[in-house]
This record gives C-alpha cells, sequence and structure tokens, in this order.
C-alpha cells in the first residue's frame, strides 16, 4: 500500500507539478519548493500527492500461505529492529551478516515497508492466476487453536508434545495432513506471556506481573503509540430520515490517542458493536478525516491520521476476532487486551465516554442514565435527530470543543498535546507527521470480514443469495491446479453489512477488487439485520430457505410495515424505509396520499451508487 511521507526532503506533486517539502510548518500546513520554478509555497497537506503514484502488487492478506506469512514476518521482525533503534549502516552490515543475507537487501526490504506500510508487502510479489498455491486450511487452524486452548493453557501445565500429539491424532481422526511440529512450536511461541501466565498459574500470578501504575498508562509516550478502542449504547433517541418518527438508540465506537487523549477514530451505526463495527473504527483512525469534514461542512483541523503502534482492547468477544487480529498484523498493529477486573486499564476510554455522554444528555431525546433522571420525559416523544445529524453533531463537538479544552489530566488540550508529541519541545525530538496511506478503499477492505467461495456456472452463492458479473466468467469451475484431482479454486469475497446487494471480489490476476451485483438485480438492497431477521422467521414457520423465499418474505414485511406507518405513524425497528440510501423511495412517499401509500411497494429500488467512497465512512 503506497504511503506519502510528510517530512523534508520528501518530493511530491503539488497542483500536478513537482516539489519538494522544506518545512512541516503545522500539522496540517506544509513549506514546499517547487522543483521546475524554485518557488516557495506553503500549502494544506491535503493539497499534496505523492509523485508518483506506484502501481499497487500488495495481494490482500487472507491468501498468503503460512510459509509466506512466515517469510514477510521473519523481514518485517528486521526492519521494525532496524527502524525502531534508529540503526546505521555498520550495525546493519552486522544483522546481514549474522541471517546470511546481503545488506543492500535489507535496505530493499526497508524501503518497501516505508513505501507500502505493511507486512504483506514484505511476502515478495505473488504469481498471478493464484495457481499451484497452498493455501491456509481453516480445519487445521481450528484444531490447533482448540488443542493449544484446552491442552496447553489450562492449570494442568500439559507439555508442548503433548499439545503436537494431540492435534496429529485429531487430524488423523479427520483424514487430513497435520502441520508441521514447528508450526505448532511456532503458535504457542507467539504467545503473549501474560495469556499464558493467566491461563496456567491464575490470574493473581499475572497481575502481580503486570498489574500496571495507576495514572500512567504503559508505552504511551508519544501520538499514536496506544490507541484504545471501546464502545457504548449512546442515551438518545433518534428518528427515522423519512418521517421523523422515534427509531432507536445508536452505538458508538471510539478510538482515542492515549498519549494526547484525542480522538482518532469513531464508527456510528444503528448495528449492535461486533467485529465490523471495530475494523470500521480502526480504518476511520487510520484514514485522513478531510473528506468526513468535507462532507458534514464542518470547519476544523482534526490532524489525525496514520498506523498506530498497540491497539488496547478489552475481553469482548467482537474485539478477539481472527479478521481483526490478521488486518491489525498486517499493517503491523500489535494488539493488547485488558486483563479481566481491571478498569482502571480502560479508563481513558471511559471517561471519554463519560464526557460524551453527558453533552448527549443535553440533546432532545435523551433516555439519561438514570431512571430517576427520566421521570415525566418522554424520551422518545422528544427525539428529534436522525443519525447523520448526530454524527454531524459529534464531529463537530470533538473536533471543536473537546480537542480545544484543557484536559485535566494532561493540563493542556488534547490538540496541543498531539502537537507537542509530533514537532517536540524544550529540545525534545518529536515523532514527525506520520505517512499518509493513499489508497483508502484498499483500507477500509482490508478490515472487513472475508469469504472464500467457489464460482459456478450460476455465480456465487454467500447466505442463500446469488451474485454474478461477467468479471467472474473466466474463474467459472477453476481449480487450484492441473492435475485431475484437483480442488475446485476458491476466491476472496467481501461485503459490506448495511448493503448485501453488492459483494467484492479479489480478481487474483489484476490484484483488485471488483463489485459484484445480485445475479437477479430486481431484488432491493438490504443490510445484513434485515436479512437475518427474515432468515429468522422463515426458520421459525419452517418454512425452506432460498433466495426467493428470502425476499418474499421480505416483501411481506415490508407490506405490514407500511401498513403500520399508515395505521399508527410509526416505523418499526431496523426498517428499510428509515435507510437514506432510497432517496426515491423517500421522495415518492411524501408525494403520495396515505390512503395510496400501498403503492409504494411497486417502487423500483436501486442499489448503492458510488459505494467505493461513502459506505465505509461510518
Amino acid at each position: 500500500m503506497s504511503r506519502l511521507n510528510f517530512a523534508p526532503g520528501v518530493k511530491v506533486m503539488y497542483k500536478d507539478s513537482p516539489a519538494i517539502i522544506i518545512k512541516i510548518v503545522d500539522v496540517n500546513l506544509i513549506s514546499l519548493q517547487m522543483l521546475t520554478s524554485n518557488v516557495i509555497y506553503t500549502v494544506e497537506r491535503k493539497e499534496i500527492s505523492p509523485l508518483i503514484k506506484e502501481e499497487e502488487n500488495i495481494p490482500p492478506l487472507e491468501i498468503l500461505t503460512d510459509n509466506e506469512w512466515k517469510i514477510a514476518n521473519f523481514r518485517y521482525n528486521i526492519v521494525k529492529h532496524i527502524v525502531d533503534n534508529k540503526l546505521r549502516a555498520p550495525q546493519i552490515k552486522e544483522i546481514a551478516k549474522k541471517h546470511n543475507i546481503h545488506f543492500s537487501t535489507i535496505y530493499r526490504w526497508i524501503n518497501i515497508f516505508n513505501t507500502n506500510g505493511s507486512v504483506t508487502a514484505l511476502a515478495g510479489k505473488k504469481k498471478t492466476g493464484g495457481k499451484n498455491k497452498s493455501r491456509l486450511n481453516n480445519d487445521v487452524d481450528k484444531i490447533v487453536n482448540d488443542s493449544i486452548t484446552e491442552i496447553y493453557l489450562t492449570p494442568s501445565k500439559k507439555s508442548i508434545s503433548k499439545v503436537i500429539r494431540s492435534i496429529k491424532m485429531k487430524c488423523k481422526e479427520l483424514d487430513i495432513i497435520p502441520p508441521h511440529e514447528n508450526t505448532i512450536r511456532n503458535r504457542i511461541k507467539s504467545l503473549s506471556e501474560e495469556e499464558v501466565l493467566k491461563a496456567r498459574y491464575g490470574q493473581k500470578s499475572s497481575r502481580e506481573k503486570f498489574e500496571p501504575i495507576k495514572g500512567n498508562f504503559p508505552g504511551a509516550n508519544f501520538p499514536l503509540s496506544v490507541v484504545q478502542i471501546d464502545h457504548t449504547c449512546l442515551d438518545i433517541f433518534l428518528v427515522d430520515e423519512l418521517y421523523r418518527k422515534p427509531f432507536m438508540r445508536p452505538y458508538l465506537t471510539l478510538a482515542i490517542d492515549v498519549y494526547s487523549r484525542m480522538v482518532v477514530g469513531f464508527h456510528l451505526s444503528f448495528v449492535p458493536p461486533g467485529e465490523m463495527g471495530t475494523g470500521l473504527c480502526i480504518a476511520n483512525a487510520i484514514l485522513s478525516k478531510d473528506l468526513l469534514l468535507e462532507k458534514h461542512g464542518i470547519k476544523g483541523d482534526w490532524p489525525c491520521w496514520g498506523t498506530m503502534a498497540t491497539i488496547h482492547l478489552d475481553n469482548a468477544k467482537e474485539f478477539r476476532g481472527s479478521m481483526l487480529k490478521l488486518a491489525c498484523h498486517n499493517y503491523g498493529i500489535n494488539i493488547e487486551h485488558r486483563p479481566v477486573a481491571t478498569p482502571h486499564w480502560g479508563g481513558n476510554i471511559e471517561r471519554l465516554f463519560g464526557t460524551i455522554s453527558k453533552e448527549v444528555h443535553n440533546l432532545s431525546g435523551s433516555t439519561f442514565s438514570k431512571v430517576s433522571d427520566r421521570e415525566n420525559y418522554d424520551s422518545q416523544a422528544k427525539a428529534s435527530l436522525t443519525i447523520n445529524e448526530l454524527e454531524k453533531w459529534l464531529i463537530t463537538y470533538i473536533v471543536n470543543v473537546y480537542h480545544k479544552k484543557i484536559h485535566s489530566s494532561i493540563n493542556m488540550s488534547p490538540l496541543e498535546k498531539f502537537k507537542k508529541g509530533i514537532f517536540g519541545e524544550n529540545g525534545t525530538l518529536g515523532t514527525g507527521l506520520p505517512p499518509k496511506l493513499i489508497n483508502e478503499r484498499r483500507v477500509r477492505l482490508d478490515f472487513m470480514p472475508f469469504f472464500e467461495r467457489t464460482i459456478q456456472e450460476y455465480g456465487v452463492l454467500i447466505d442463500h443469495i446469488t451474485y454474478y458479473s461477467d468479471i467472474l466468467r473466466k474463474y467459472i469451475h477453476s481449480r487450484e491446479d492441473l492435475t485431475k484431482y484437483s480442488k475446485k479454486q476458491k476466491f476472496i469475497f467481501k461485503r459490506d453489512p448495511r448493503d448485501i446487494s453488492i459483494i467484492y471480489f479479489y480478481d487474483p490476476n489484476v490484484n483488485d477488487y471488483f463489485e459484484i451485483p445480485y445475479r437477479d438485480t430486481s431484488k432491493p438492497p438490504i443490510s445484513i439485520w434485515e436479512f437475518n431477521e427474515v432468515v429468522t422467521k422463515l426458520s421459525k414457520q419452517n418454512i425452506t430457505i432460498n433466495e426467493n423465499s428470502i425476499f418474499e418474505a421480505y416483501k411481506e414485511m415490508e407490506n405490514i410495515e407500511l401498513t403500520a406507518i399508515r395505521e399508527t405513524k410509526k416505523l418499526k425497528r431496523f426498517s428499510r424505509l428509515s435507510d437514506k440510501r432510497n432517496e426515491n423511495l423517500h421522495n415518492s412517499l411524501r408525494s403520495i396520499e396515505e390512503n395510496d401509500i400501498e403503492k409504494v411497494t411497486n417502487l423500483t429500488i436501486k442499489p448503492f451508487e458510488e459505494i467505493d467512497d461513502d459506505a465505509f465512512t461510518r
């Protein structure tokens, strides 16, 4: 993934002409000199771009084999050691000699990582076509993880040899090839000392060794060194976008830089917290906020972007997904989980939630935090904000109020503290502006869960729904190799749960993602929670679940919903009519008399347009 570095001496493009950065004036102001005229300009950061937009040839992290991951991690550990300790040529040559590598090769690895910013870039280029390559076996991976948890991470303190024997036995029972012993040993070695100590010797032993000093978060010594992430259900009822009737309470996921207390990312939605929401929050934290501020028309600076060193999470299920770990590892982000029953570890993010909650309680529709405060106050009747309006209010508060107020823990505003960490103070060097990742679409996709599917003559089947596009034609019935009994080749697909009418297909030959719509494009776009609601209803009624029954049941539920709107003027929870994506439907509804509302069901509902840019920003 190509990156734009902000440092003196870096060549960039300004107004389609080459220039060189000569000074970092502020987090959003850069002084540069034009290479053609030697004229010096001070411009906004967002006005410059990379000098050369390199064609990316980095495979998605999901398709790397065990051996490729091993190679990439080996190279990454060498590069990270050199970069973190700012080693010079003599020391780099010693490292090269130790590993029997030419020192120029190490310099090439450093250049690759600085340019792309991901571990997968260090795996080397993959052969096009995806043929003759081994793939991760999910069944074996599950056996290894389960065996380590059930045998090694227990108070009985079983040996690694016992774990290896158990894994081989389980693989033999399932008639699958077991992993190499060294693979299992490396997996166990990769476990954190804290996790092993807690599982084998108890929480007390773990706490004695790893308990931090209260009030001083370990490791948070510079901007983006440690970022805490957590979520909450906000104490406010929102209204739908169509009739502005009471809808439901939203969920907020926040990411805060512990060093400066700056909010570096967020995700607001009606979807309960999960791996997807957490991933979108991390992607939002990594990416620049320029487009987000422009989208809402908010004036102000939010100078937070770049990959963080460590993400600190609690022990909730949604924070322990394999996809999240894989994506973070690919971007060189370390994940640490908060020990159980140690609430002070999450004190910074909890305090921020408390600050925001107090402000939210001043808004119409607040449910407050105490029952006594809600007495004689009808929260739903007073609800007035839509989710988009709340998002604009939240961003405005973060950028123009919270970031500029004096924070008692650091005795200055978060923005001031952040800038001091970037530029330094009193002779202490700062970290400098972090590199900016250029391909924002790829970042968002990297933090989304994926599916592996074969491609048939009818297309691709995911959760009973068929998708097809001509881009899939050449891969129909593809096999892993040319041997007689070769397995059918599986391909990577991703989707946005807020609109499953489109999935994203990774083409291994082109090394890029393509949009694949429903095979039957007359079907309406629906969200994954609407889909799950329909499937649950069909299961309870013992009706066969297939694409037709799903959309027929969905249409029936929609008709019931429309009738309810006419009779009670209330929207059903998770109603598609409250979703802004169907603007044509909304406009038509406003012009139809109440007694004609049944006609709405015959309107043509179109899928998202330009989903690449806006669908993942919230």
